[in-house]
């Protein structure tokens, strides 16, 4: 039997938030598989904490050189993927969400001509390696007669990236380009079904376990039948244990890690919001406390505020005040923060990447 905090303490160190950190913003992204980013600053801050390098500046240069994409790979929500990812995620996640599109092309008036037009028009704006910004590419849809007003145009550029068309690439001037996928990713993998859900599932497991078939299913926005089989075709490489009567599975090195690297795990950090240590879980009771969840996620409104943990356990919320120089960091307890943590604050924020 594990308690809830051994649970959370060896999430921290399988996400590597804690214990030996990947050399490169690319290995933090494959590890994790997906991480959430429709905040691209706080995704950019999620990956620079767990990487060796540990700065913004690497993960814009994964980004930069294309060996990290931004695009729509499940649950229709932007994340960073490795490239070589994306196409099966797609390919496999893909139909899913479009599955419930039609309905959202009829409130917007958008038909099957539009959505060709958009992705030839597209395709002609950006072939032989160009890249645009969002505000460019849709112009090139507008000249060329497709109506982009509303909700439209950001329907047209989510729909051709859930079909493989674009994706987001490179950062310039403080805002990501869209490209061509099948010219900037130059080694996508293709898998059949069964294997892209065994390896999604080992992969799930291996970068946020302990998690469990819900966990899972959640994440990827799975039926829990599927999520069971896609375990059943990872089973043999991972470990379980049980806390509390429930069954949850990791790799087999993470409780060795946690041994090597308590310390470590048990200290304070502040992380962004939307991070997957506590977003990557249909149940994060073990981690967040639920009485205080909706400080979290105020109204239930779907934004995820930044949080400060300690001893794996998140214990308050910050965020920014003021402006340049004058920036600093603010954080609130749900109730009062433990010994030390407020002391080791500024020297947290201060190290921020």
């Amino acid at each position: 039997m594990t308690s809830q905090q051994e649970l959370a303490l060896m999430r921290l160190v399988a996400q590597r938030l804690a214990g030996p950190r990947p050399a490169t913003a690319t290995e933090v992204v494959r590890l994790l598989t997906a991480v959430q980013a429709q905040d691209l600053p706080g995704a950019l801050l999620s990956v620079a904490l767990r990487s060796e390098p540990g700065t913004r500046t690497d993960v814009e240069s994964a980004l930069n050189t294309g060996d990290v994409v931004r695009s729509w790979p499940m649950r229709g929500t932007l994340h960073l993927t490795a490239a070589e990812d994306l196409p099966w995620m797609i390919d496999l996640l893909g139909p899913r969400v479009l599955a419930g599109s039609p309905a959202r092309r009829t409130r917007l008036g958008i038909t099957d001509a539009d959505i060709e037009k958009a992705r030839e028009l597209a395709v002609q704006a950006l072939a032989g390696g160009r890249q645009l910004r969002r505000a460019e590419i849709l112009a090139a849809l507008t000249d060329g007669g497709v109506e982009i007003t509303g909700q439209r145009g950001y329907h047209l550029l989510w729909y051709l990236s859930q079909t493989c068309t674009l994706c987001l690439g490179p950062i310039q001037d403080g805002e990501q380009r869209f490209v061509l996928m099948d010219e900037w990713i130059r080694s996508p993998r293709r898998l059949g079904t069964e294997e892209a859900l065994g390896e999604l599932a080992e992969r799930f497991f291996r970068g946020h376990g302990p998690a469990t078939v819900q966990d899972l299913a959640r994440w990827v926005d799975l039926r829990v039948t599927e999520a069971r089989a896609a375990l059943a075709a990872a089973r043999d490489g991972l470990a379980r244990l049980e806390a509390d009567g429930v069954e949850y599975f990791l790799a087999r090195e993470t409780p060795d890690l946690l041994a090597e690297h308590r310390d470590e795990a048990l200290g304070v950090r502040l992380l962004p919001g939307f991070d997957e240590f506590v977003l990557g879980y249909a149940d994060r009771t073990c981690a967040v406390p639920p009485e205080f969840a909706d400080r979290i996620v105020p109204g239930g409104n779907g934004m995820f505020r930044p949080t400060v943990v300690s001893g794996g356990r998140v214990v308050g919320t910050w965020g920014y005040t003021g402006r340049g120089s004058k920036r600093t960091v603010t954080a609130t307890p749900f109730t009062v923060f433990p010994a030390g943590v407020e002391a080791a604050l500024p020297a947290l924020a201060a190290a921020l990447p």
